[in-house]
């Protein structure tokens, strides 16, 4: 061939063709090209392999080819590296079997097709509802893989409620209407890839189960006022023993009751009657206060009465007692001497007589006493007129 057909002299001088354009993701060239420029780093790396591979192999085609061979190993090897954030952790995957957890930071795994990595945000905290949906529905999550990007929450649209799951049946056969948010996150990040297919349907449906449980064993009076907080401690409770005995890697961090209702067909009559038993219970309560005045009142007017009678009784019963006593002393006397004891009998009875009567003394030579009755002393006066 001629020299000018042959401009590069290929085999045959020292003039040897330039290196062709490579064609990547940063060059102009070819199919699929961005339109940018090679980064310096990169051209740099690739210089150098050009010179390494000149060096050894003659700089030929196969020397290119090993350059472009060793590229593509490099940059395989490459996709192996991988950054897991705070709140998250990894899983390694060999060939789709689990072989370990990584932490947080840079890690390495062997490129695909031989380990992929799952990764999961063990620290965020995930929310179900009952009775109500205020967002659309949310992808189950299972993890993004690399060269995948972040998963977005869906932004809330307004709630609406959900029937179906929200009139639920209380222990005293009435209808209640509940809306209740169960909050949970990831506990074991194995378990919760391998052992659970849809988390969110999981959950909600365990704590929908054991909510319904609890209101059928709880009265609607209950539900509604003082009772909430011990239905949401036991929903929690029931909805993670649930959870562990699925071995599904999830822990209930909290259930919140939105809202306790009577249905709300029936909402008016229910608050006409709650006004009346408030009606009932404020003249119960009037009743009440006044029976607890007048009652303790009544016990002690007859605490005294009764009081009074014992010892008006005891009294009489001691004044009786002393006078039988007296007087079987004076028997007793009486029997032993008859006449000192008339005699004695005799005086004591005259002188309490006199000392209680007025006494005139009359010279047995007057002759009439009428004169001398006008000497008498007045009522009350103790004393005697000569």
């Amino acid at each position: 061939m001629p020299s000018d057909q042959n401009p590069w002299n290929i085999g045959g001088g020292a003039r040897r063709p330039p290196n062709p354009p490579i064609k990547g993701p940063w060059s102009g060239g070819g199919n699929g090209g961005s339109g940018g420029q090679v980064p310096p780093e990169l051209e740099r790396l690739l210089d150098q392999l050009r010179a390494l591979a000149r060096r050894f192999l003659g700089g030929g085609s196969a020397g290119l080819a090993v350059v472009a061979l060793v590229a593509v190993a490099a940059l395989w090897l490459a996709t192996g590296i991988y950054r897991v954030e705070p709140d998250e952790q990894g899983l390694v995957l060999r060939f789709g079997a689990y072989v370990g957890s990584t932490p947080p930071g840079l890690n390495y795994h062997l490129p695909w097709p031989v380990e992929t990595v799952q990764i999961l945000p063990v620290t965020r905290i995930n929310r179900v509802e009952i009775g109500f949906q205020s967002t659309t529905d949310e992808p189950e999550i299972t993890g993004r893989t690399l060269g995948g990007g972040r998963e977005e929450p869906v932004r809330g649209l307004p709630a609406r409620d959900v029937t179906a799951e929200s009139l639920m049946l209380t222990g005293d056969e009435n209808i209640v209407d509940i809306n209740a948010s169960v909050f949970w996150r990831i506990s074991d990040a194995s378990a919760y890839a391998f052992y659970t297919r849809n988390p969110n349907y999981t959950v909600k449906s365990a704590a929908e189960s054991v909510l319904r449980q609890v209101i059928g064993h709880t009265n609607i009076q209950s539900a509604l006022t003082e009772g909430r907080a011990a239905i949401e401690d036991a929903v929690t409770k029931g909805t993670q023993a649930i959870m562990d005995q699925y071995k599904s890697g999830v822990e209930i961090t909290q259930v919140q009751l939105q809202k306790v209702d009577p249905p709300a067909d029936v909402i008016e009559a229910f608050r006409d009657v709650q006004r009346a038993n408030t009606d009932a219970d404020t003249a119960r309560n009037e009743a009440q206060s006044y029976a607890n005045d007048i009652v303790p009142r009544a016990r002690g007017e007859s605490a005294a009465i009764l009081a009074e009678a014992n010892g008006a009784k005891t009294a009489a019963i001691a004044t009786s007692s002393g006078e039988s006593q007296r007087f079987l002393s004076v028997y007793a006397a009486y029997s032993q001497a008859k006449d000192v004891t008339l005699k004695r009998l005799y005086i004591d009875t005259m002188q309490d007589v006199l000392s209680h009567t007025p006494s005139v003394v009359v010279d047995e030579k007057v002759r009439s006493i009428l004169p001398t009755l006008g000497l008498s002393a007045p009522a009350g006066d103790q004393g005697a007129q000569k």
